[in-house]
């Protein structure tokens, strides 16, 4: 297994993870922390559930993160530089090709040649 494998296995759990501590919570105050009971109050001690759940969930959007970009760093440092690569042999560019030049199309009629043209006569009044 590569270490791209790796972190994409460390990265789905966090965000597997993530994904429950965010549905856990109640955004109006209710929550895991109503559910047991705590009601916002201080049992022995011990701050309430929600409090938990929040640095639960910044921990983990942190986590995730600093994976993401650290699987970044480690994992195109070991892919080879391009000296590195095979270069093909004899491998020809091909030439870029030319588009013919079209004319401007005009409304006047197109002239024959002089040899072919016949003679105009003067108009008799």
């Amino acid at each position: 297994m590569g270490i791209f494998m790796v972190f994409l296995i460390l990265i789905v759990i966090t965000a597997l993870l993530l994904i429950v501590a965010i549905m856990v919570q109640n955004p109006k105050g209710g929550g895991l922390d109503s559910t047991f009971g705590g009601g916002g109050a201080m049992i022995g001690g011990v701050k309430q559930t929600t409090d938990f759940l929040e640095k639960a969930t910044w921990t983990l959007f942190g986590l995730m993160i600093g994976l993401i970009l650290l699987s970044n760093t480690v994992v195109f440092s070991h892919q080879s530089e391009p000296e590195n690569l095979p270069v093909p042999e004899n491998v020809e560019t091909p030439a870029p090709a030319q588009t013919p030049v079209q004319q401007p199309a005009t409304n006047q009629p197109a002239q024959q040649p002089a040899g072919n043209q016949p003679a105009q006569q003067p108009a008799s009044k």
